[in-house]
């Protein structure tokens, strides 16, 4: 019989519904876990997913019955539209999508493009909060781990899709809060920002900040700081009426926020100076309409704590709330806005901070405290008279927020009283029903909690484990009745609808475990409960903030209420869906409602002063002649959306002294300051340089003397001091972290290490596994992600007193020395591999290690992502291994004992290199591995290795590494390995050599005779220096400067540089080079040298002084300072105008030696050092600091807009033989100061402006291939009895590549963009389809038909020839010349010089690439020398970050492998 259940399930309905029975609970059964329940806003509609099957859900009466959405069968996330309760969006992993415009009863399908899916990097969506039409997709289209994400938009509800951008890094609407508005010229309400690559690269570093008001058919990069835009941009956030944008810059972990309220106009946000933004320490929290909360990590990650900041109403001024908050290793913070109730805050913090800094694993001890006033002050959250703690974030049970609801004055949580908060499983649930002024205890033990019809209902759930039942309270939880579930479960989820203004719940739960685990989901409805509706006297005005009297408070100019039931009225609001409304009483004006006015801040000491930040504006007719004041702001301003009415006001306009809008004028003057240690001399020096995005002023450097003293100053050696955590300590080197310039650690040579990590403002120590190895191999290694990722190569039985075998083992920390685990013993060295743009797993790591563990036996090559508990064998006899920029090299023997190469490009899979087959290396001789920052690996082998006659081949491979043809041939080297061999920073492709020009005398016994050749092109082509018409005094040379094969300039290279900082150029002083050395057939006596200067990267020279001299540059270039080498002086020379032209300043009284001259390794700053040269057997040493900042005081400006307009012009590199402005395929332009104009460029210019159109291929754009070498008239000739290389392997590296070209003796440089023109590697060879691909082939070369075929075979050669046959009789010089696939211009005349010095171009992309010979493949970054190693630093950079980039691998084969210096990419 039907009506028997029917009866039945009616009497159990009427049973749960009465009043005597609590809640009507129904049950839903799911088969896997139901995740992301989302309720439609005002609305029981809901949404849950079934992830594991792909599946969702949906209930229209709040989760009594359930119906699967039919439409849906691979979702993988659900996302409700923020502004506009009808919409939903279902995303999958792939190009299919869904929408709904009716709150999921329908859904319609759309499709992304080909291959793109939702982006996994970011949140993927982002609203319109005025529109609910217009929604961003941001999406990526992935290929392995490389990934290239773009955005999308829609405005008319994903009906139509288009594409909004490629190359970006997330965009947002900037209207994606309600209360965020765009300035007056978005007229449309469609400003999108975007955080995308930089112009010309991919690299985070160049990210840049775009918007647009057109989606994107227009756009324009803001000016974020000093009316400069700012690279580096990682990410941007809306915070309600704020819009923040972080950026890093390279070289530093710490972050810089800028902030606007309009979209338009940005300001930097300040924090104090001791509070640093790093990524991925700081978070934005909830914040209030009228200032931004940020807390920042103040201790490690591994136990963290922070310092919580509020910043003023514009979001660019932070002051500091509290210390020490409690946070997690993920960022959250304990933190909770009292919702909908202005000033109160709820936070924990550590109590015993000291101990946690100490100790990274010591146990915190955290206390909950509160705050009636925005943060100003903070109190004891209180129970009884006792001090009670409270659960947080940090530990969050339940979803929404902790706390509160959007019931007025209610609060819940659970915790415990006592001195310290204990375990969630030791606490019970408490309740305030006056926002957190008092306590009282609800349940024992902890529960999950929800609020109910404006806190009418109070829900509870037992949250230790099986929970049989719920509890409810109707009373503001005074007293709690309990209503039992069907089937017990340990709940999960307890919520209710987002403004908590129903009376339906939902409780998700489980039963069981493993394979036997149910799942369930409770609906709860407590309607019946109460049978009238609450009426006027059921309610009370209740106001929500209290001072100490129990008055009511004021905040932000007025005192809030709210009309709320009262707690034992007998009734429901039942409003369901209608939000609480607060009233507002306004106040007094006092001091708290006034904050500092634009160009103000804080005094440092009075906070409740307002003083000026900078040189005031001047308002128009003030300050006229005699005045001495004007009128003008007080210093303050009411806060915006402040609503106090009379009382105090302190924003009205006072007198101020003219003097706060004059700057003091510079003082014309360059002055120099003098420190004197009590050393013999100076042992080793580094620069701690500020990185871009970093607050403050310092110039840091630290230094040690040869009685092992550490010295520091933060004003680039104008005063100095002792750090006072190493008086006591004898450091025996210095090792600057490889990575972030803010690091340095301090070794002892026992397991003592010190270190700083914020340039030398505090210092830490840790106990190292094993002493510093003395093997010559680096003690530290670093991750370039983490920068608590240490790798220690350490001494293993290496005392006298050890029994067993001295060996290295490698041990890894992952939180800077605090813990240490052994990953492998008898190591040679170790690196991690993760590096930006390379793939993989960020904990690879190579090691060599010696086989079986026995020294006698060869090195193997392993490799492994878990710390090598399970290592990979990658080779089994090798020499070494580097990593580079763009390459890992690998160095073994074959089997015939010759040197084999291997490549790889992402740590995983290697390819062997091919070297011309009748180019045999043995692996007895020297080879030197330079550099890879051009898209290919230069490798310098030993031909000739007599004592004081080493040269060899310079090899240069293809793009991936793998095969290599000779660049040049003759490259000097010494006897250590070292070779001349210089890129030119700031421009790729241009580099110098030193050839050997007599190796016919190789075995004559006389010296070398050298010769100094010049590439503009990577290497591909070589040409002589042209030398300057006359020397420094306008003397003519001895020689014919016309005739270059007999006179042109030869420069002094790396092996014979004392100090290998002194490079020729430097990157941020793009096409300036200086050298010494001379006009002649040949390289001459350093004794015989004179200084030179070129100013438009290496094509033209100028003499600028006779005499042998250092140099530095200075300001990006606008200075140059130089000073006389290996020669007692007292003066340095300095140029304002790119070295046109000379003036000399008095360092000294009496004439001293300096052995260098160095500034920081970005050439950014005004200020040098002078370091005295020690005498070797005591006494004393100084260091001078040159200050040239007083030469000028007014800063350039440059403008994207108009780059031609200011104190800047575009400069187009080119190349003297050649006609147009074509270099690498393509033209660029470059920013360069005016050398005119008297200004500093100060902020950090980036050189690069625009890389212009493509242009048509020529011959420069093309090397030699494989086993092809350059003839006299420049072509490219096979090898005699070699063959060329199989062009069909191109096939198996590249398996989407659908055909190839059979060799002609030309590849592409990888460097070129070039397209059409003369395409060298195609047009003289025959084309054939890849195995795979001869139908896509047979498509695109399908025949033509008769007609065409008629036009292209005979009509068009005829015009061709006609018209070519026109131009040679208006052209011909009275003879032909051959023609050849090495020429250039024209083709009849075979004397032009541009066929014989067919020289390529220079390089698009602005590189920071060093310049020098790299060699780095066991160098102990800066602690070689001490402990057995070699010289010590390469360039700018290493020099700054202790970097010896030359090491000897094998000094009883003189096998040498280096690697380049990956900062300088």
């Amino acid at each position: 019989m039907l009506w028997l259940p029917l009866v039945i399930l009616f009497s159990v309905w009427c049973a749960h519904a009465k009043k005597d029975g609590g809640p009507r609970i129904e049950k839903k059964v799911f088969k896997t876990p139901p995740t992301n329940l989302l309720w439609f806003d005002d609305t029981d509609i809901l949404l849950v997913q079934e992830r594991e099957e792909g599946l969702v859900w949906r209930s229209d009466d709040a989760g009594v019955s359930w119906d699967k959405v039919t439409d849906i069968n691979e979702a993988d996330e659900v996302w409700l539209h923020p502004y506009d309760n009808q919409k939903a969006y279902a995303l999958s992993r792939s190009a299919k999508q869904w929408y709904t415009n009716d709150r999921g009863k329908t859904w319609t399908e759309f499709n992304l493009e080909d291959g793109k899916t939702p982006t996994e990097f970011r949140e993927p969506l982002s609203f319109h909060a005025g529109d609910s039409n217009k929604v961003l997709i941001n999406t990526q289209r992935c290929k392995g781990w490389a990934c290239e994400e773009s955005a999308a938009y829609t405005i008319d509800g994903f009906e139509t899709l288009d594409l909004l951008r490629d190359d970006t890094r997330g965009c947002h609407f900037a209207r994606s809060t309600p209360l965020f508005k765009t300035s007056e010229d978005d007229e449309k309400g469609n400003r999108i920002l975007c955080v995308a690559n930089g112009r010309y690269s991919s690299w985070p570093k160049d990210n840049r900040l775009l918007a647009s008001d057109d989606f994107f058919k227009s756009e324009n990069e803001p000016l974020l700081e000093m009316d400069r835009t700012v690279q580096g941009i990682i990410n941007i956030a809306i915070v309600k009426g704020f819009l923040v944008a972080a950026a890093k810059a390279e070289g530093t972990m710490e972050l810089a926020l800028y902030v606007t309220d309009d979209a338009k106009v940005w300001h930097r946000a300040e924090f104090p100076h001791n509070s640093k933004l790093e990524e991925e320490a700081y978070t934005i929290l909830e914040s209030t309409n009228y200032s931004i909360q940020v807390d920042v990590m103040t201790s490690r990650a591994t136990n963290a704590m922070g310092a919580l900041f509020s910043s003023n109403s514009n979001g660019t001024y932070f002051t500091e709330n509290i210390r020490h908050t409690n946070r997690d290793y993920r960022g959250i913070v304990d933190f909770e806005k009292i919702q909908n109730i202005q000033g109160i805050v709820l936070v924990n913090i550590v109590d015993n901070w000291e101990e946690v800094l100490k100790a990274s694993m010591a146990t915190k001890n955290v206390v909950s405290r509160i705050s009636f006033d925005d943060g100003r002050t903070w109190e004891r959250v209180s129970a009884k008279g006792e001090d009670l703690h409270l659960h947080s974030v940090t530990e969050m049970s339940n979803s929404g927020r902790v706390f509160s609801s959007s019931a007025p004055g209610l609060v819940m949580g659970v915790g415990n009283t006592g001195k310290y908060l204990k375990p969630y499983n030791e606490g019970d649930l408490y309740i305030s029903d006056d926002a957190g002024l008092t306590w009282n205890l609800a349940l024992e033990q902890a529960h999950k909690y929800e609020f109910g019809d404006q806190g009418s209902v109070l829900v509870a759930v037992y949250d230790e484990g099986i929970a049989e039942g719920i509890s409810y309270s109707i009373d503001h939880g005074k007293t709690w009745e309990k209503a039992k579930l069907s089937d017990p479960v340990n709940a999960k989820l307890l919520t209710t609808t987002p403004d908590s203004t129903s009376l339906k719940f939902i409780l998700v739960g489980t039963v069981g475990s493993g394979s036997r685990t149910q799942y369930f989901i409770y609906s709860l409805d407590f309607a019946g409960l109460h049978e009238r509706e609450c009426k006027d006297h059921d309610f009370e005005n209740w106001y929500a903030r209290l001072d100490g009297d129990g008055k009511p408070s004021c905040l932000m100019g007025h005192k809030q209420l709210y009309r709320r039931r009262k707690a034992d009225a007998d009734c429901f609001v039942n409003e369901e869906f209608m939000d609480p409304q607060p009233k507002f009483e306004p106040c007094s004006c006092t001091e708290r409602d006034f904050e500092c006015d634009y160009n103000f801040v804080r005094h440092p000491e009075d906070k409740k002063k307002c003083i000026p930040a900078t040189t005031l504006p001047k308002p128009k007719g003030a300050c006229k002649k005699g005045e001495k004041e004007y009128r003008g702001s007080s210093g303050y301003r009411l806060i915006p959306g402040n609503g106090c009415k009379g009382g105090d006001n302190l924003a009205k306009e006072s007198e101020r002294p003219c003097t706060d809008t004059i700057k003091a004028p510079a003082n014309g003057k360059v002055t120099h300051t003098t420190k004197t240690f009590s050393a013999a001399g100076f042992r080793e020096y580094y620069y701690l340089e500020r990185a871009t995005g970093s607050p403050g002023e310092d110039e840091t450097v630290i230094m040690r003397t040869d009685a092992g003293t550490v010295h520091i100053s933060r004003d680039h050696g104008k005063t100095w001091h002792t750090i006072p955590e190493l008086e006591h300590e004898h450091i025996l080197a210095i090792v600057p972290h490889q990575y972030i310039n803010d690091i340095v650690y301090f070794l002892t040579g026992g397991l003592k290490v010190f270190y700083t990590v914020n340039r030398g403002e505090t210092f830490g120590d840790f106990k190292a596994p094993h002493p510093p190895n003395g093997d010559g191999l680096p003690s530290i290694s670093f991750h370039p992600d983490y920068p608590d990722w240490l790798i220690w190569t350490g001494a293993v039985h290496c005392t006298s007193k050890s029994d067993g075998e001295c060996h290295s083992e490698a041990s890894v920390s992952e939180d800077r020395g605090d813990n240490w685990r052994t990953m492998l013993r008898y190591v040679q060295k170790c690196e991690f591999i993760k590096k930006e743009g390379r793939g993989g797993s960020e904990k690879l790591v190579y090691c060599e290690k010696y086989k079986d563990e026995k020294l006698k036996n060869q090195l193997q090559l392993l490799s492994s992502d878990d710390w090598f508990s399970v290592p990979k064998l990658r080779f089994d006899d090798i020499l070494t291994f580097a990593t580079m920029s763009e390459f890992i090299i690998v160095a073994q023997r074959d089997a015939k004992q010759n040197l084999k190469v291997d490549a790889s490009i992402d740590g995983k899979t290697f390819a062997p290199a091919e070297f011309p087959k009748n180019f045999n290396v043995p692996h007895q001789r020297a080879y030197t591995l330079l550099d890879s920052s051009t898209h290919a690996v230069f490798l310098h082998v030993t031909v000739g290795s007599r004592d004081r006659f080493e040269y060899g081949r310079l090899m240069k491979s293809n793009s991936n590494g793998t095969s290599y043809v000779l660049s040049a041939g003759g490259v000097n080297r010494n006897g250590a390995g070292y070779v001349d061999f210089e890129k030119m920073q700031g421009l790729e492709g241009v580099a110098i050599i030193n050839v050997v020009d007599n190796l016919d005398e190789e075995d004559a016994g006389g010296p070398k005779k050298l010769k100094t050749k010049i590439t503009h092109n990577d290497g591909a082509q070589w040409a002589l220096l042209t030398a300057p018409q006359q020397d420094a005094e306008k003397k003519n040379y001895d020689c014919n400067v016309s005739k270059t094969d007999e006179c042109s300039l030869h420069l002094h290279g790396y092996t014979e540089r004392r100090d290998p900082r002194a490079t020729f150029s430097s990157a941020s002083a793009v096409g300036l080079m200086m050298g010494v050395g001379n006009v002649g057939q040949h390289l001459t006596s350093k004794s015989d040298a004179h200084t030179f200067v070129t100013r438009d990267g290496g094509i033209t020279w100028t003499s600028v002084m006779n005499g042998n001299f250092m140099w530095e540059y200075g300001d990006q270039g606008s200075i140059i300072v130089i000073v006389e080498d290996n020669v007692a002086t007292n003066l340095a020379y300095y140029s304002l105008d790119e070295g046109t032209t000379w003036m000399k300043y008095e360092f000294s009284e009496k004439p001293i030696m300096i052995s260098s001259i160095t500034t920081l390794p970005s050439d950014n700053s005004r200020n040098f050092l002078l370091w005295q040269k020690g005498s070797g057997s005591g006494g004393k040493v100084s260091a001078i600091n040159l200050d040239f900042s007083g030469l000028r005081d007014r800063k350039c400006t440059v403008k994207e807009d108009d780059p031609d307009g200011d104190d800047y012009y575009l400069w187009i590199p080119q190349h003297p033989l050649q006609g147009d402005d074509c270099l690498f395929g393509h033209v660029t332009e470059y920013h360069r100061k005016r050398p005119e104009r008297e200004c500093w460029n100060d902020f950090k210019i980036h050189q690069l402006h625009s890389i212009g159109k493509n242009c048509s291929c020529t011959r420069q754009d093309y090397e030699c291939d494989y086993n092809y070498e350059v003839e006299n008239d420049k072509s490219c000739m096979l090898v005699l009895g070699l063959l060329p290389f199989d062009h069909a392997q191109y096939c198996k590296e590249d398996p989407s590549r659908i055909s190839y070209f059979e060799p002609t003796g030309y590849r592409r440089i990888p460097l070129t963009t070039c397209e059409g023109g003369r395409l060298l590697d195609q047009q003289l060879g025959e084309e054939h389809p890849c195995p795979g691909h001869k139908e896509q082939f047979d498509e695109e070369h399908k025949g033509l038909s008769g007609f065409g075929l008629f036009v292209v075979a005979v009509l068009l050669p005829l015009v061709v020839a006609g018209g070519v046959g026109y131009w040679v009789w208006r052209n011909w010089d009275g003879k032909f010349g051959r023609i050849r696939l090495g020429e250039t211009g024209s083709a009849f005349d075979a004397n032009q010089p541009w066929i014989q010095y067919p020289v390529a171009a220079i390089a698009a992309l602005v590189a920071v690439a060093a310049a020098i010979p790299l060699v780095l493949a066991s160098a102990w970054r800066g602690v070689s020398g001490l402990f057995g190693g070699s010289r010590r630093y390469t360039t700018r950079q290493s020099f700054a970050r202790g970097r010896g980039d030359y090491a000897v691998v094998d000094p009883d084969e003189d096998e040498l492998l280096g690697d380049d210096d990956e900062e300088d990419v």
